[in-house]
């Protein structure tokens, strides 16, 4: 069975084995290095044959066949390239010239091995002396010739010179060994020369100079001549005629061309066919030329002419100088010299212009100053046929000063500094303001350049002084003053200290009762903002209000409300005042202490009721003692009175609801006395004596008052 094998199957084979081939070829292939050698030498004469031989040092198997590729470089840059199988290459110089210095170095690759030379100078030394040749030796002026400078064989970035002896004509850059130029040459002889730069990794190395060629030019005789009549010397208004002529050969010839030429003003192109006349003014005095031309030939003559004034230009005055509305002022028009052997001083004819509009035909004019007045004044003069206008002058009367506004910059607060404003809508420039507070000059002030408003610095004590100043202002001395209304404006009394009431009385505040707070200032502007605050900066409450006082209500206080209070009131001024701090203590309710009272009451009674009964069982024991012994012996003494009663003495705490603020407590001791009945009858006649029995109870008494 046969198998057909695709054509692009097959075709992948073979370069499969192709590469394989290669890169086991090339695996057998060791390139060292690369050498450069010049021959005959690294520095030759122009027009010697170089040979540069790079060398390829390489180790290959016997079955490998390597193919090297060389590549030459000239200052870097490429020169050749070749492939081969040789382990050397030459590259030839034939002829060589200054333009093939430089530094040389060759490559060597084969596969993906490569190695550079070391770099080697080339010096080739003596550049070709050039030859200059023309198509003309002898021109007439303004012809031109075609001249060739030629550097044979030269290579490189190379610049040629013209020159015409000492003086360069023409310069070109090229690549070319040779360049042409058609040059025009002025009048007489010109030796010409050429020569030539070459540029060498920035060194300009010059040649020698070509063959000299000396051109006769003749001279193209088309000077012209210049006649002025009547005078060269002329006085303003007088007439003068300009002839411009030339050689009656050259006149015939149809490319000549004269013209008459003043400064830079050509008065005519057309002077071969007639004369050129004027009327001489005085800023004609100077050059006047005649130029002839003939392609690119020119030729010229000149004269000075001098132009005397016929009269001075006009001067425009204005007095006085500075002049107000409603005040009087003149103009004047005048010149200061005339040429009397012409004219005399009445033939001068003067008028007066406002706005480029006549407004009298006189050298004199008179009228009051207003703003229809303003504008911008010139006179003109005028005699045989001359005018002369003068320099034009801006007139503006001046206007007084108007009723200065008095006005404040800022808020006004007493106690501090504050600008007061002075400004005049309308007035002319410089402006004196001042101040005054009554009938005192308190400051001044002078505005000369804009109408800015004028700023004093004052301060205030009271709010009534700020209507004790007004403002004075004056353009035109003391007849000018005008004075502005008293000020008036907003003044802010900061606020004074404030006064902290607090109702109830402190030392009377129970719980549960209303805490009203009260803060007042005895001065200060309104709105004024007052806060309240408890103990150190706890805001309680803070209020804006138009009054001198405000409060503020703690509902139900308790004994957390104990504590210090103070107030803080602040107004526009910027300036808060604290109030002193006051101490509140918020004491128990009523019927809190009087549950705490009777809750003490029954804990106690208990107690006295054991107490009691205790001390009546040890009472009933002792009397049931002394009369089992019976009665004691009657002294003599007491036979008068048989029988009296047992005294007992007793001290006895008495509770008194006495007011401890304003009568203090004492501790101190009251002796009672209780007569004691022997029997439940009637007292008896007994000859024994009665039984005294002391008994001392504590109690607080009100210490007497002095």
């Amino acid at each position: 069975m046969q198998v057909k094998i695709q054509p692009c199957l097959r075709m992948g084979t073979f370069l499969l084995l192709f590469l394989f081939t290669s890169e086991e070829a090339h695996a057998d292939i060791i390139l060292k290095k690369a050498d450069l050698t010049i021959q005959p030498r690294n520095e030759v004469q122009r027009g010697t044959n170089v040979s540069l031989t790079c060398l390829a040092e390489v180790s290959y198997s016997a079955k490998a066949h390597p193919i090297h590729k060389y590549m030459f470089y000239k200052d870097y840059q490429l020169l050749h390239t070749e492939e081969t199988s040789n382990t050397e290459l030459l590259y030839s110089i034939s002829d060589a010239r200054v333009g093939h210095s430089g530094k040389y170095k060759c490559a060597v690759v084969i596969g993906e091995q490569n190695k550079d030379s070391i770099g080697k100078d080339l010096t080739v030394k003596g550049l070709q002396t050039p030859v200059l040749s023309v198509d003309k030796f002898t021109v007439r002026e303004g012809d031109v010739i075609t001249a060739d400078c030629t550097a044979e064989g030269e290579i490189g970035s190379l610049m040629f010179f013209f020159r015409d002896g000492d003086n360069e004509i023409y310069m070109e850059s090229t690549n070319n060994h040779q360049v042409q130029k058609k040059l025009s040459l002025s009048k007489g002889t010109s030796n010409l020369f050429c020569n030539y730069f070459i540029n060498l990794g920035g060194t300009m190395l010059q040649s020698n100079g070509s063959n000299v060629i000396s051109v006769n030019i003749q001279e193209l005789e088309i000077t012209p001549s210049i006649t002025v009549k009547p005078l060269t010397n002329v006085i303003e208004g007088d007439t003068i005629n300009f002839r411009c002529n030339v050689d009656m050969i050259q006149q015939k010839n149809s490319d000549l061309k004269i013209s008459l030429v003043h400064g830079l003003t050509v008065l005519s192109f057309n002077m071969t066919q007639k004369n050129y006349t004027m009327s001489a003014k005085a800023n004609d005095s100077g050059e006047f030329e005649c130029i002839s031309s003939m392609g690119n030939i020119h030729k010229s003559s000149s004269v000075n002419i001098t132009v005397k004034e016929l009269f001075s230009m006009p001067v425009l005055s204005i007095t006085p100088p500075k002049v107000f509305e409603g005040e009087h002022f003149n103009i004047r028009c005048h010149v200061k010299s005339f040429a009397s052997e012409r004219i005399q001083k009445d033939d001068i004819k003067y008028s007066i212009f406002k706005d480029n509009t006549p407004k009298i035909s006189n050298d004199r004019y008179s009228d009051t100053a207003s703003r229809a007045t303003n504008g911008k004044y010139m006179c003109s003069a005028k005699a045989n046929g001359i005018i002369k206008e003068s320099w034009a002058e801006i007139f503006e009367a001046k206007v007084l000063v108007s009723k200065p506004e008095i006005t404040v910059d800022g808020p006004v607060i007493v106690g501090k500094p504050f600008w007061i404003t002075c400004h005049s809508e309308n007035g002319s420039l410089p402006i004196n303001y001042t101040l005054k507070r009554n009938h005192f000059n308190v400051n001044w002030t002078e505005e000369s350049y804009t109408h800015n408003k004028s700023r004093f610095l004052v301060e205030i004590s009271t709010p009534a002084d700020i209507s004790s100043y007004w403002c004075e202002a004056k353009n035109n001395g003391p007849v000018s003053a005008k004075m502005s209304e008293r000020l008036y404006a907003h003044v802010i009394v900061p606020v004074g200290k404030p006064l902290l009431t607090v109702l109830p009385v402190p030392g009377n505040i129970e719980e549960g009762q209303d805490l009203t707070l009260i803060c007042g200032i005895p001065k200060g502007s309104p709105p004024i903002s007052f806060t309240f605050y408890r103990s150190i900066h706890t805001l309680l409450h803070n209020i804006t209000v138009q009054s001198n006082s405000s409060s503020y209500v703690l509902t139900a206080v308790t004994r957390q409300d104990s504590g210090s209070y103070y107030c803080r009131a602040l107004n526009s001024a910027e300036e808060a005042s604290m109030s002193d701090p006051i101490t509140v203590e918020v004491s128990l309710a009523t019927w809190k202490k009087a549950l705490i009272a009777v809750f003490c009451m029954l804990l106690v009674a208990p107690l006295i009721l054991v107490f009691a009964m205790r001390y009546k069982a040890k009472r009933v024991g002792v009397n049931e003692s002394v009369w089992s012994k019976g009665p004691p012996n009657v002294d003599q003494d007491s036979e008068g009175s048989p029988f009296e009663g047992d005294i007992e003495y007793t001290e006895v705490v008495h509770p008194q609801p006495v007011d401890p603020v304003r009568i203090p407590l004492r501790k101190g001791t009251d002796t009672v006395y209780s007569e004691l009945q022997t029997s439940q009858g009637a007292p008896e006649h007994m000859n024994h004596r009665s039984m005294v029995e002391y008994a001392e109870l504590s109690h607080d008494l009100p210490e007497p008052v002095d």
